[in-house]
């Protein structure tokens, strides 16, 4: 039934010494550790959230206060072992410094795979420049040098933001099939370089969306040496609930040009907000940006989640 999506609450456990990043970064190997799984804890809580596959293919951990479930090999959930296979490609190109975004998209009809209904976007950077913690929200805020303090607080404070979103989206259609595709920085990755898990994918920008979408910001973190941006798209319906408007960009229920982040060039070319309940022209979309390199995975396909 579409009413699968979890109602988990977050748990509290005070007295906890576990945790799931590293206590400090002070290098770039450190710094890899901790967006390896900030990431990982991310794609974890969302398709934990949403209902995407079984109790027995979590763990627990926990982050302060907070008790995550964790995405594990479960034999039993051919699925959950193809999710994290994904990540484990996506830990491969980060390593590599080739990863420029990861994008985890679910669609319903297996032959309209161009037709989606939700996107979660991980957008990554590569920098050796002092640390700086930039918010959507414009209520937080960090800046500061590579602080392993500050830089914990935006990783508790993203995760916790991204937690507070999935506990207040509706359900998603019966349904769904679950795929990612990798862009990468051309300049840098080699023409043949394929991640664990993924094969050579489509370049295309030409997206279609069910329904009238918003856009939701969720959070940047950066430690000096790497950053992780996440966005989330999805139905305008699914967010009615969502009293607070920390996640939604402009309190508009548009996204950004094609739903993609790309470069922040490419960002301001197109700061003009533009609706995706049309088909754009395939030959003006494709044109207006240089194509970059595509991985994707078999595709996942989730019925009726109960």
């Amino acid at each position: 039934m579409a009413t699968a999506q979890l109602s988990h609450s977050i748990k509290i456990h005070k007295k906890s010494k576990e945790t799931v990043f590293p206590s400090q970064i002070t290098n770039e190997h450190e710094s890899l550790i901790m967006v390896k799984k900030l990431f990982a804890t991310s794609i974890s809580c969302i398709t934990y959230l949403r209902g995407l596959f079984p109790e027995s293919s979590y763990g627990e951990r926990h982050l302060d206060d907070l008790s995550l479930k964790i995405l594990r090999e479960d034999k039993k959930c051919p699925g959950s072992l193809h999710i994290i296979k994904w990540i484990q490609g996506c830990f491969d190109a980060l390593e590599k410094r080739y990863l420029h975004m990861a994008v985890l998209t679910l669609y319903t009809n297996p032959k309209e795979p161009e037709k989606v209904t939700e996107i979660y976007q991980f957008k990554f950077k590569y920098t050796k420049e002092g640390a700086t913690m930039d918010f959507d929200s414009s209520s937080t805020s960090f800046e500061s040098g590579a602080n392993s303090e500050d830089i914990k607080k935006a990783s508790v404070l993203l995760i916790r933001k991204l937690y507070i979103l999935m506990q207040n989206l509706g359900p998603l259609p019966n349904d769904v099939i679950l795929t990612m595709k990798l862009h990468y920085y051309n300049a840098v990755t080699p023409h043949d370089y394929q991640p664990p898990g993924f094969k050579e994918g489509v370049n295309s920008h030409f997206l279609l969306f069910e329904g009238e979408p918003v856009n939701l910001q969720v959070g940047l973190v950066s430690t000096g040496f790497h950053s992780m941006k996440v966005k989330v798209t999805t139905e305008a319906t699914r967010v009615s609930d969502l009293e607070n408007n920390l996640f939604q960009e402009n309190s508009t229920t548009e996204i950004a040009h094609q739903g993609l982040d790309f470069d922040e060039e490419e960002e301001e070319c197109n700061n003009h907000i533009q609706r995706m309940n049309f088909a754009y022209s395939q030959q003006s979309s494709e044109s207006s940006r240089k194509k970059r390199k595509v991985s994707e995975p078999v595709k996942v396909f989730i019925p009726d989640r109960k």
